[in-house]
């Protein structure tokens, strides 16, 4: 039986801004905790009783005043609160192997609710029923209301004083806005061109979905834009407060904003649609799953033309792994959840004619810096800078973040971990929880930390700023949850035939299509940019237009032929049009009176639209839910390739004025309850639920969980502490080395190594590998590894390992197209993740699973789901053997200079800081380096020992 979400209800969605809405009918009375009237509060109760701890570097306070960003440019000095979070987090790393409970809060907060009468820091009243109090340590904000108006306008005013900067700068980008507001720097124009067409809208798309919550979700759509107007209204009190009183974030003085001296210049005020907005870059971030199937298709016709169709697909199909049987799942008891099954004679494909496929242009109009169309150098114009604010200038030259950082958004870029044991297994009898999001590593962060505390709400944990009205990760009464990205294939790819209003013969160029018999002309959207150098930014003026078309299938992506007819090709994602709809559902994790058990969270996470894997514990109970708007797609259709934009291939039910469809029911996504224990790392969910890309084989960096979790398990007596070691144990281990080098070094030792350098780097790996396989200090602050020259010959020799292996056999071609589609390596310290280098997040995408399957075929060893040739020596271990030493000599020619060429941060060869954590600088402030981890930003470590 198949959900039908009606166009007169709200429709489920989610962003990190915004959680679950429940359709009219199934919306449950509105508690009197959640009341538009302000009830009698239920009573604050904090049954963790000092066994929640949590963290999140670099610190509480992400607002700079124009002296204190000068004051950390020439003298190192850091704004209060700014990285007091940076150094425990940093230090667990060397100081987790002799962790105990009693340990923990060396490297991590106090989480529980409140701030003690002697660790009172400040206290703001910005209204009379508010009060936001500061506590000494962290300065994180715990914000308690005697109204709700007040509970929410308290968060938005510390959201302002926290990250007044950051939200405005981010409801930019959701608005593809950053050069204008931020300067043209190359990185920024990069950035701006790879979001805004993922999530194109005019001000009264954003309008008409503030419209919908409030006409469509019952008196919690209703409270909720009323939580979210309420925050707006705090938020832009600070942004007013701090103006006028000159104490704003410096970023509006070097920028152009506003004026040092004569304080001349405008904050622009703040309203509900900028959380839309906002909403846009969480959700597209971190929430979103699939898409690509161009590209896809693109590298099943290479294979196709390699090997023929029936073989080609064969080879495709064993590298696109979308049930890879060997691959590590987060429900592990065998229990299956079908999602995205391969039909068996698909039907309505519409894969493109070779050589036909062009991407659809962007960008139009381009003058002064911008002119040149460039991906390496823009024209600079420096501005004639006060001599105060020289050591200032061009902060902001390179961006304001990486051009890249949309580029696959989450369904490429790993977010978040989780490990939680059943009490079964603890020592205490009640379950251990250690979780968070892995959001990348930023100054100020993107997650924001606050207590808030008022009628219908009594919450601590973490937000993204600027919709902080709820806490979206964190702990209640008695209960803590967490998510990670899940990933799963939301977004679909349609071929819309192409027509000509007048009759006439259509080209790819034509701006009409044909839906449900219909000649249509398509929507065009524009964005138009401009800006002008400043202080900040040396981007010389200049402009362009951003355009993109809009159908009742998505937006046009590409255009090709499909024998031979002209088509468009467009991206349909299932929360497109409800970026903020699924708000309810944080109000409700927020809500006491709501959440009461393991049961009631499953029940409010089942109607998170966006793609998350939503965790919870408590007292008695573990539970996972697989949360996200999975479309029902008609019978036959190919979820992982184009498929023709007609009615018989629509969504079930598909409506396209709101863009709202079928969903699968929630008894159909992955969901469980106690089981022994639970891991996530961005892995597959469960047996038979499809992988959306092809990334979810047999080795993945969840197996570095689940072996340890499973050994706790299985010896019992699971503390917080030893759930906490296991983790940070995994960060700061090699995937390659733990989970694929045993497999490697049998080929090579299946002769004796005659050559005497190669024999040496062969026991170099192999006494890395017996140590572990880490990449950590020896011990705090030596800023070198245990087994240096072993990675430095892993890190060189992986990509021409797989080289050797792979490209062989399959061709330069198809070699390509398949690195196309899964990157070949993700070393700490390559350039990738939410931040490029430094990210911090790693060993997500690569491949591992290829390699290890293809190294067992030739050894003789069981696979399960084989690739469909056996690559390495075409399948004879001699030569296998041959071509891995060969590639293992030129790595280990290669000087740690060339491994690790150097950047801003790090000198050339100095292979530590090469994979250090730096927090990328979105605005004025920087902070020093930290040793890599692996490992969630915001972390929770909790066990309930009681509860309501």
């Amino acid at each position: 039986m198949r959900r039908r979400i009606p166009r007169t209800t709200l429709h489920r969605r989610v962003t990190a801004a915004a959680a679950l809405v429940l359709t009219a009918g199934l919306l449950s009375p509105l508690s009197t905790a959640a009341a538009a009237d302000d009830p009698v509060p239920v009573p604050i109760s904090d049954h963790c009783e000092g066994q929640c701890a949590d963290i999140l570097p670099p610190g509480a306070n992400g607002s700079a005043t124009l002296a204190e960003i000068l004051g950390n440019k020439l003298f190192g000095t850091q704004p209060a609160h700014a990285d007091d979070q940076l150094g425990p987090y940093d230090a667990l790393s060397s100081g987790y192997p002799a962790l105990t409970d009693d340990t923990l809060t060396n490297f991590f907060n106090d989480s529980s609710f409140g701030v003690p009468d002697d660790q009172v820091g400040s206290v703001t009243r910005p209204r009379d029923d508010v009060t936001i109090t500061r506590d000494k340590k962290n300065g994180v904000p715990h914000i308690k209301g005697s109204s709700r108006y007040g509970t929410e306008f308290g968060a938005g005013y510390a959201a302002g004083q926290d990250r007044l900067w950051l939200i405005d700068l981010f409801r930019h980008i959701g608005r593809g806005e950053l050069t204008s507001f931020a300067g043209g720097a190359l990185a920024n124009q990069g950035l701006e061109q790879e979001f805004w067409p993922q999530a194109p809208y005019t001000e009264e798309d954003l309008q008409k979905q503030v419209d919908y919550i409030k006409s469509s979700g019952g008196e919690r759509g209703k409270q909720a834009m009323e939580d979210a107007q309420a925050y707006i209204d705090g938020l832009n009190a600070y942004r007013v407060k701090s103006k006028n009183g000159r104490y704003f974030p410096g970023e509006y003085v070097l920028t152009g904003k506003i004026d040092a001296i004569t304080n001349v210049g405008e904050i622009q005020p703040f309203k509900v649609t900028d959380m839309i907005a906002l909403a846009s870059v969480v959700g597209g971030l971190f929430g979103n799953g699939g898409g690509g199937e161009v590209d896809a298709a693109l590298s099943l016709l290479k294979s196709q033309e390699k090997y023929g169709v029936e073989k080609g697909t064969e080879v495709w199909e064993s590298f696109r792994g979308r049930n890879d049987p060997e691959a590590v799942t987060t429900i592990h008891d065998g229990t299956s959840f079908p999602y995205g099954t391969k039909p068996k004679d698909a039907r309505g494909q519409a894969l493109p004619d070779k050589g036909s496929v062009e991407g659809e242009p962007l960008v139009y109009d381009r003058t002064g810096s911008a002119a040149n169309e460039s991906t390496k150098a823009v024209a600079k114009d420096p501005v004639k800078a006060p001599k105060k604010l020289k050591p200032l200038q061009g902060m902001y030259d390179d961006g304001v973040l990486p051009a890249d950082l949309f580029t696959d958004s989450a369904s490429k870029k790993g977010m978040s971990n989780a490990l939680l044991v059943s009490g079964r297994h603890t020592a205490s009898g009640h379950p251990v929880a250690v979780f968070g999001p892995q959001t990348g590593y930023f100054a100020p962060q993107l997650l924001m930390m606050q207590e808030l505390q008022g009628p219908g709400i009594s919450a601590r944990g973490v937000s993204f700023a600027g919709v902080g009205m709820y806490i979206q990760l964190g702990r209640g009464q008695d209960y803590a949850w967490s998510a990670t990205s899940a990933g799963q294939d939301i977004t679909d790819t349609y071929a819309v035939q192409l027509c000509e209003p007048g009759g006439g013969a259509p080209t790819k160029q034509s701006t009409s299509y044909m839906y449900r018999g219909t000649c249509t002309p398509m929507e065009k959207l524009e964005k138009k940019n401009a800006w002008s150098p400043t202080v900040a930014d040396s981007t010389a003026a200049g402009s362009y237009r951003m355009q993109v078309f809009r159908t009742k299938y998505g937006i046009v992506t590409h255009r090709a032929t499909v024998d031979g007819k002209p088509v468009a090709y467009t991206a349909l994602r299932s929360t497109y049009r409800h970026e903020a709809d699924s708000i309810i559902g944080f109000q409700m994790l927020n809500d006491p009176s709501y959440v009461t058990d393991a049961a009631s969270f499953k029940k409010a996470a089942q109607h998170i639209s966006y793609a998350f894997n939503w965790f919870y514990a408590d007292s008695r109970d573990i539970a996972y839910y697989n949360s996200g708007s999975n479309p029902v797609r008609a019978d036959g259709v190919d979820m992982s390739l184009p498929v023709k934009g007609e009615q018989a291939y629509e969504w079930r039910d598909f409506d396209p004025a709101d863009n709202t469809a079928a969903y699968t029911p929630p008894a159909e996504h992955p969901n469980s309850t106690n089981q022994d224990y639970y891991i996530s790392w961005n892995n597959k969910q469960a047996k038979d639920f499809t992988a959306a890309n092809f990334s979810l084989g047999a080795v993945h960096r969840g197996n570095l969980l689940d072996d340890r979790v499973k050994k706790l398990t299985a010896e019992g007596g699971v503390t917080r502490a030893s759930l906490t070691q296991a983790m940070e144990e995994a960060a700061v281990t090699d995937l390659r080395g733990e989970q694929v080098l045993p497999e490697i070094l049998k080929v090579l030792r299946s002769k004796p190594v005659d050559d005497p350098q190669l024999a040496k780097a062969v026991q170099q790996l192999e006494a890395w590998r017996k140590g572990g396989a880490q990449r950590n200090q020896t011990s705090a602050g030596s800023k070198t590894y245990a087994h240096p020259d072993a990675v430095r010959i892993m890190d060189a020799w992986w990509p021409l390992l797989v080289e050797a292996e792979f490209k062989p056999g399959l061709g330069d071609s198809l070699y390509t197209a398949l690195a196309g589609e899964l990157s070949i390596d993700e070393a700490p310290s390559a350039g990738h993740g939410p931040t490029g280098s430094h990210a911090g997040s790693a060993f997500q995408y690569g491949w591992w699973g290829y390699v290890d399957k293809d190294l067992r075929s030739v050894l003789g060893q069981p696979v399960r789901g084989k690739l469909g040739a056996q690559y390495c020596g075409a399948g004879d271990l001699g030569a296998c053997r041959d071509a891995l030493l060969a590639s293992l000599a030129n790595a280990v020619a290669k000087p740690a200079t060339e491994v690790y060429p150097g950047d801003d941060t790090c000198k050339a060869g100095d292979q530590w800081c090469a994979d250090t954590i730096v927090h990328r600088a979105l605005g004025g402030i920087t902070h020093r380096s930290m040793q890599w981890q692996n490992r969630p930003t915001y972390q929770q470590v909790v066990e309930f020992p009681s509860h309501r």
